[in-house]
Formats: C-alpha cells, structure tokens, sequence
C-alpha cells in the first residue's frame, strides 16, 4: 500500500471501477451509492471524503445535454407526437443518470482522495 498520494492508483481507472483509490482493489461502495466505511483491502477511512452533490450536477449535465440534443434533433427531423417523445427521452434519463451517477461519484471521490481536497476549516486561516 503506497503512503504517498501521488504514487496510488489513477484516480480515472479506481473511479472507473469503483475502486479503493488508495490500492485500486477494495470495494468503494456498500450499496448502491453507499459508500463504504473504510478499504477492505488497504484499510484506507473514507470518511474523510465527501463527494457531496457534485457528482448529481455533473450528471444532470452531461445527460441534460444529450437528452436535450436529442430530442430537439427527432422534433426537428420526424415531429413525432409527445407521447413519442415521452418513450424515447423518460427512459434515456432514467438510464443514463442511474448509469452515470456511480462512476461520476466514485471518480470525483478518488480525485479529492489523490488531491487531498476537504472542506476548510476555520482554524486554517
């Protein structure tokens, strides 16, 4: 297990497989999006990092944009009825949010674990 932050696992490739970003082999998540209390592998607490919504806000962009593009794109080319519309475009978000959010929170988690991000603290100043 490397003690120093800039010698671990690519923070892309743990996020990617939602893995440890210390040792890139311990389970990140519990549940869902649960993030487990600590590596079983390493050892490494994450309770320490918090990714909080960032996450969230990164999804709803990607897939807004997408979603958004997409549906503009089928309006404009066959001008479907809405009910079309409402086949097509609810289940694309559905899917690509729940697809997403997972991967995005654990990339975002292994870059503040790499970068040692952390909220401030009124002491530090």
């Amino acid at each position: 297990m490397p003690a120093d932050r800039s010698a671990s696992v690519s923070p892309l490739r743990a996020g990617l497989a939602c893995r440890c970003p210390r040792c890139g082999k311990g389970r990140l998540f519990s549940g869902f999006l649960t993030v487990a209390g600590c590596c079983k592998v390493c050892g490494l607490d994450f309770s320490e990092i918090d990714s909080g919504d960032g996450p969230a806000v990164f999804v709803v962009f990607v897939v807004g944009i997408v979603v958004v593009a997409g549906a503009l794109w089928v309006e404009v080319k066959y001008q479907p009825p809405y009910w079309v519309h409402a086949a097509l475009w609810l289940p694309a978000i559905m899917i690509g949010t729940l697809g997403l959010l997972r991967p995005f929170k654990a990339v975002l988690f292994a870059l503040q674990y790499k970068h040692r991000a952390r909220e401030g603290r009124r002491d530090e100043f």
